[in-house]
């Protein structure tokens, strides 16, 4: 099979001196070039620490996405990165990526399901190869019969916590954002190849995608990019808005414990300025001071308040598009839950915050957003969500200084807006002691 991008000089001459881009010292940050090509297609790409290169194609295709008969159709494009496509069998893309040393792998959400190559610099051309390809898949009825184990061994493994934040993202939206990451198990042998490639040719369109590369030159991934071949006649399709409703969404199970993530209204990223505000409002209720170390701020204060009963909180806060959830996950014995959550709500529901809390949680964010971006394998992630998403991409400075924009006012505005808005509850366990979201006050 030819490899259309090699077909062009420039990739061929690049080829030839083994993609190279100079490598950044370990733990800065790299400056990113983004540029968007006639198809609309965003490529972006930034300097990497090692001689190690990673290219992403980013799709707006998660889980938002799918219908009711199509539950569970961003799981299954996941689970296509290892399987078959139009133009090679699952065998000769994982030989020919394991021949060279590199890594082929796939991650999705709410908003996305993107593919990530990794090789060794010089042996980024036979990753780029099969990575195009994923853009085709084959979806051979077979070889979804015969991945049903592994997709009901990969729901077996989900946790506790994240079932929890499944079931409040539930609650709290009902449908498209309600819509969980993760096939239901009613679906797994209801999805057939025809479901998935009206899926895919409904979802896979350069106006909604982006290339993102870590460590290859900008032209090259720009000429890689240019000869992609989407799904024939794909336009893709405009993701269905999400309103936000609260309630409850539960499930009892056997055992002594319980999970449960209550969230309000939070921000969507398409609001900057808000978003970086809750984030800011996250680092400041819920950050952790060391790694290992006890919660701080209202949320850490609320849990000591139940008392000398281990409890679990970690916060929440998802902005996506139009939307956003902000709140907390906590976790404890059965019998000692419900005083739990008693005491977080009303920490989520008092509104208040300080500024000095407000200077620790932007300092918290700051460090996080600079260690992101330092690192080449949190890099690559962040840079392709923010290119499919807004269409361009902010450096490590830009996103640090629109940390240091935020007030003190707007911080204090956001936690007022969760404080007020109907809260969604999600919960997994024995819940004999487990409020719902009408009794929470």
């Amino acid at each position: 099979m030819a490899f259309n991008a090699s077909k062009t000089p420039l990739l061929r001459a690049v080829s030839k001196r083994g993609y190279a881009v100079c490598p950044r010292l370990v733990g800065d940050t790299s400056p990113i070039s983004v540029n968007v090509l006639d198809n609309k297609l965003v490529v972006a790409t930034a300097e990497a620490s090692v001689p190690v290169s990673r290219v992403s194609i980013v799709l707006r295709a998660g889980s938002r996405n799918e219908a009711y008969d199509t539950q569970g159709a961003s799981h299954l494009l996941r689970l296509a990165g290892s399987l078959s496509t139009q133009r090679s069998s699952a065998f000769a893309i994982a030989r020919h990526i394991q021949q060279v040393g590199g890594t082929l792998s796939a991650w999705g959400d709410r908003e996305f399901v993107g593919y990530t190559v990794e090789t060794t610099s010089e042996n980024i051309e036979t990753g780029l190869r099969y990575l195009q390809d994923l853009l085709l898949p084959a979806f051979k009825p077979w070889e979804l019969k015969d991945n049903a184990k592994t997709l009901k061994n990969q729901l077996d493994a989900v946790t506790t916590e994240q079932r929890a934040i499944e079931l409040v993202h539930k609650a709290a939206f009902r449908r498209g954002l309600g819509n969980s990451i993760y096939i239901p198990r009613f679906q797994l042998a209801n999805i057939s190849s025809e479901n998935l490639l009206h899926y895919v040719a409904n979802n896979y369109a350069p106006g909604s995608a982006a290339v993102v590369g870590v460590g290859i030159d900008n032209n090259t991934l720009s000429g890689f990019a240019q000869n992609l071949n989407f799904p024939s006649g794909s336009s893709g399709s405009k993701s269905a808005s999400s309103s936000y409703y609260g309630g409850d969404a539960r499930k009892d199970t056997a055992g002594h414990r319980a999970v449960v993530a209550v969230a309000g209204e939070g921000a969507a990223a398409s609001n900057e300025k808000e978003a970086l505000a809750f984030a800011i409002l996250k680092q400041a209720v819920a950050g952790k001071p060391t790694k290992r170390g006890n919660l701080s701020g209202l949320f850490g204060e609320a849990a000591n308040c139940a008392g000398d009963a281990p409890v679990s909180v970690k916060g929440l806060n998802a902005s996506y598009t139009d939307a956003g959830l902000f709140g907390f996950v906590a976790s404890a014995d059965s019998k000692d839950i419900g005083k739990a959550v008693d005491f977080l709500v009303r920490a989520l529901k008092s509104g208040s915050i300080s500024e000095k809390d407000v200077q620790r949680g932007k300092a918290a964010l700051k460090a996080s957003v600079v260690t992101k971006y330092s690192s080449d394998s949190g890099l690559i992630k962040e840079i392709g969500r923010q290119a499919a998403l807004n269409r361009t991409v902010l450096e490590a400075d830009a996103l640090v200084a629109a940390i240091d924009g935020i007030s003190v006012q707007q911080v204090q505005a956001a936690a007022k807006k969760v404080a007020g808005s109907k809260l969604s509850v999600g919960a997994i366990g024995n819940l004999a002691n487990v409020p719902y979201a009408s009794e929470l006050k």
